[in-house]
């Protein structure tokens, strides 16, 4: 536009009021027009809240298989059921909003509500304080199931016909039009049906009915042996404090108890689990014939697992099926999944030789044979075949940047990839195994989902999302592998160049960085799974990188386990490693290096803050881990032990007794109702920074717990972006 109104006053053309109105128009049109070049930019809110909102890629909504054996899926779209036919892709409207809103007790709905098949002719969801059953055939309710307006942890089986659920700290099952209460417990710090050990070892909810819904079993946990921790909620007319259980490593854990209630005689016993009374129990199992339970029970230290069998009507211990025990540690994440073809057989997930992996076990404990194998990990079992010839499963076996769907033989070993593509592949098996619907993703590939026939891999494709970025000026993203610190180990990283890039100029970096267990921010989905705020921030002419160290997942055992003991410190050595590869480049300003993390990642900031302050000239801590010993104790045990037989490896790792070294900007975030890393963390740490002369910034949220989400999620990084753009 500048260079035009140039050109016009050269040639001594005057220009109108009118005129400019028209350029101004005329160039914002080609600016934001598909036609031309990408030229639209990220805007912040987009950037924050656009990847899962106005610029999702589009996808198949509550995508499913209809159970049975007619070999449809179905799908929301406009607020309308869909099956669709495997064979013929015939689509039929299956239930529509407006054909529930039909229901006097569903006329408010304004959308159409999360479903799941209950049945092959039936679905269930949950509406207006009932649990639904409604018959698509015959455009019927076939059951309701009213529950209480503070009803939570719903869990339906439908053998039983009935809904557990907890209601404040017990548990109840409506069945019939009558509600059972499980527990009356006036206690609320006793708490029965809801998931315990702060969700760790792949707990996700504290109610498993039996298979043919006779019984339930529950978990109990006691958490009267554990401090109460304050949390105050300053938006209230007059500050309130709101108590929690914080369990802090080294002090006395919670207890818990499984429970099994008959639905027939309304009598509940226990399993003799035993002591410790601190132990975790796991991963809870029903045998296929209801008679019995499996537990996988983890000793305080994790690094003692044990398989029990337990009798599910008298609570008695049986046996031991299996152990497995660590020098670091043992983490079980999966349940088990039982043979339908042998009987007393199942199948297990395990690292025991150092990459998760199935194996075929009997419930006698009589074998135990590994069926994967290699250096790889299997990240999904999905299912086996009605004979049980095949496996189904997603791993890492292509690269760890990569997940692919295979089809596994379990007579003779061998494997069948069934997924094409460079890039994220997750599956879902239609109920009599002979299809596949995979979601891919890929670096250029936004969503696309194809429908596989697992006999001879034939492939339809029934979406193919455009990507919502092709009008975005976006900067190029490049793929990098460093060595690790030990030089022994390929590590990923991705590199996010600004737009227009000029190699001769010299541009500031961001590191953005997490580094802890169980993530993974660099792989061959859309993106490199990248950031919308890293482009956002490239396109201000910084370089974006994040770099998976050491101790992150989905490597192997070996590759995570460096961190046991020493939290920060090879994580921080391999950051480091990525940070050398930048002062390489002739583009990079090594002057003006920032790095912004948050949770692990803010403690992994201070730690490349303090121990490398030459380096960083800004950093963003958000909800940072400064002192493991304020850590909760599922958790923070398993990665440094107990700080009493830890000392040295929690000092070491504690962010406050390095305070001294702080010499570039740090801005500290934290959520005020944080229970996951408790803002005692950061209020210490600043605390040190005072005494020592240390000037930091602060900025709390206070109505956010462990991160801030939401329309406040822009604040956050309009701060975050400030302080960068200020300062960097």
């Amino acid at each position: 536009m500048k260079k035009l109104l140039n050109y016009l006053h050269k040639r001594n053309q005057k220009i109108s009021i009118s005129q400019i109105i028209f350029l101004t128009a005329f160039v914002l049109f080609i600016t934001c027009n598909p036609i031309f070049a990408q030229t639209c930019k990220l805007s912040l809110k987009e950037a924050v809240l656009g990847k899962t909102s106005t610029l999702a890629p589009n996808t198949l909504h509550q995508l499913r298989w209809r159970p049975g054996s007619n070999r449809m899926y179905s799908y929301v779209k406009d607020n309308i059921l869909i099956g669709e036919t495997m064979k013929s892709r015939k689509q039929i409207n299956l239930l529509s909003l407006d054909k529930l809103k039909e229901l006097p007790a569903l006329s408010n709905l304004q959308v159409l509500p999360m479903m799941n098949w209950a049945s092959p002719n039936e679905v269930c969801f949950s509406a207006n304080h009932t649990y639904w059953i409604y018959n698509v055939i015959t455009n019927q309710i076939a059951l309701e199931i009213k529950y209480p307006e503070e009803a939570a942890s719903f869990d339906y089986s439908d053998q039983a016909k009935a809904l557990a659920y907890t209601k404040k700290n017990n548990l109840f099952i409506a069945k019939s039009g009558k509600v059972l209460q499980l527990s009356k417990e006036p206690n609320n710090a006793i708490l029965y049906g809801s998931s315990v050990h702060r969700e760790e070892f792949g707990i996700t909810k504290g109610t498993f009915w039996s298979p043919q819904g006779n019984l339930l079993a529950f978990y109990r946990m006691d958490e009267t042996m554990v401090k109460d921790y304050p949390l105050v909620n300053y938006m209230a007319p007059e500050a309130e404090v709101k108590l929690i259980k914080y369990p802090m490593a080294g002090d006395r854990s919670h207890q818990v108890k499984v429970g099994v209630y008959d639905l027939k005689t309304h009598a509940t016993i226990y399993l003799k689990t035993g002591e410790p009374d601190d132990h975790y129990l796991t991963n809870l199992s029903w045998t296929p014939d209801e008679k019995n339970i499996i537990l996988l029970e983890l000793n305080r230290e994790q690094n003692h697992l044990k398989m029990n069998l337990y009798n599910a009507h008298t609570g008695d211990f049986i046996r031991t099926i299996l152990e497995e025990k660590s020098k670091t540690y043992v983490e079980p994440l999966h349940p088990l999944l039982f043979s339908k073809t042998e009987s007393g057989t199942f199948f297990y997930q395990s690292r025991k030789d150092g990459y998760n992996h199935i194996y075929k076990c009997s419930i006698d404990g009589s074998f135990m044979k590994q069926l994967t194998h290699g250096n790889w990990e299997v990240t999904n079992l999905l299912g086996l075949d009605s004979k049980e010839q095949y496996m189904y499963l997603e791993s890492t076996q292509e690269s760890p940047l990569e997940r692919h769907i295979y089809r596994f033989d379990l007579k003779n070993g061998q494997s069948v990839r069934l997924t094409n593509g460079e890039g994220i592949h997750n599956g879902l098996l239609s109920p009599n195994k002979d299809a596949l619907l995979d979601k891919f993703q890929g670096p250029a590939i936004p969503n696309r989902i194809t429908l596989i026939d697992t006999r001879n891999k034939k492939e339809c494709m029934i979406l193919n999302a455009e990507n919502p970025l092709k009008d975005y000026l976006l900067g190029e993203t490049r793929l990098v592998t460093i060595k690790s610190a030990d030089g022994k180990t390929d590590l990923y990283a991705k590199m996010i160049l600004p737009p227009n890039f000029d190699p001769k100029k010299k541009y500031p970096v961001i590191v953005y960085v997490y580094g802890g267990p169980h993530s993974q921010l660099v792989d061959k989905s859309w993106l490199y799974n990248g950031m919308f705020w890293q482009y956002y921030m490239a396109d201000r002419g910084y370089i974006a990188f994040t770099l998976d160290n050491r101790g992150t997942s989905f490597r192997g055992s070996d590759f995570e386990n460096v961190i046991h003991r020493q939290l920060g410190i090879n994580e921080t050595a391999d950051q480091m490693q990525g940070v050398e590869y930048l002062k390489s480049l002739p583009y990079v300003d090594s002057t003006r290096i920032g790095v912004h993390g948050w949770s692990f990642g803010g403690f992994m900031t201070l730690n490349l803050m303090l121990r490398h302050s030459e380096t960083f000239k800004v950093g963003v801590a958000g909800g940072p881990v400064v002192d493991w010993k304020m850590y909760e104790i599922m958790y923070g045990e398993r990665y440094m032990d107990m700080p009493q037989e830890n000392p040295e490896g929690y000092k070491e790792s504690n962010m406050i007794l390095k305070v001294d070294n702080l010499k570039g900007k740090l801005l500290l975030l934290h959520g005020m109702q944080d229970e996951t890393v408790v803002m005692q963390q950061n209020i210490r740490f600043m605390q040190e920074c005072i005494k020592k002369g240390k000037l930091v910034d602060f900025f709390p949220y206070p109505t956010h717990e462990h991160n801030v989400k939401g329309i406040d999620r822009v604040h956050l990084m309009d701060l975050v972006s400030h302080y960068f753009e200020e300062h960097l």
